[in-house]
């Protein structure tokens, strides 16, 4: 049921981010349900890769390479879907952000619903 909720709500914050931000672009809810699904399925399968094959780089910018995988992840789920459009890398570091945001919030708010 969790998992559930927090996708939902994360289709919700990506039209949140869309509406916050011109550079991303969110054609339907629907289009946020999918979206939401492919940055999730990105972020559990190719963003640990990712990070254990940049860590020195990672390192040496004092972790703020995570930022560009996290944009990169962002940005390369607006290129395989219809729907969900992103502008560039800089709008996809933007986006990016504020989805993360919204996300630690969402999370927060599902560890008290459901810790109970």
């Amino acid at each position: 049921m969790k998992i559930l909720v927090k996708w939902l709500l994360s289709a919700v914050a990506l039209l949140a981010v869309a509406h916050l931000y011109s550079g991303v672009e969110v054609k339907s809810f629907t289009a946020a349900l999918i979206a939401a699904f492919v940055i999730g399925l990105l972020n559990t399968v190719v963003r640990p890769l990712l990070v254990v094959l940049t860590l020195p780089f990672t390192i040496v910018t004092l972790g703020l390479f995570l930022f560009v995988i996290n944009a990169l992840m962002f940005w390369s789920a607006a290129g395989v879907l219809d729907g969900f459009h992103v502008q560039g890398f800089t709008a996809a570091l933007i986006g990016s952000l504020i989805y993360t945001v919204l996300g630690l919030i969402i999370e927060s708010a599902l560890e008290r619903l459901f810790s109970k």
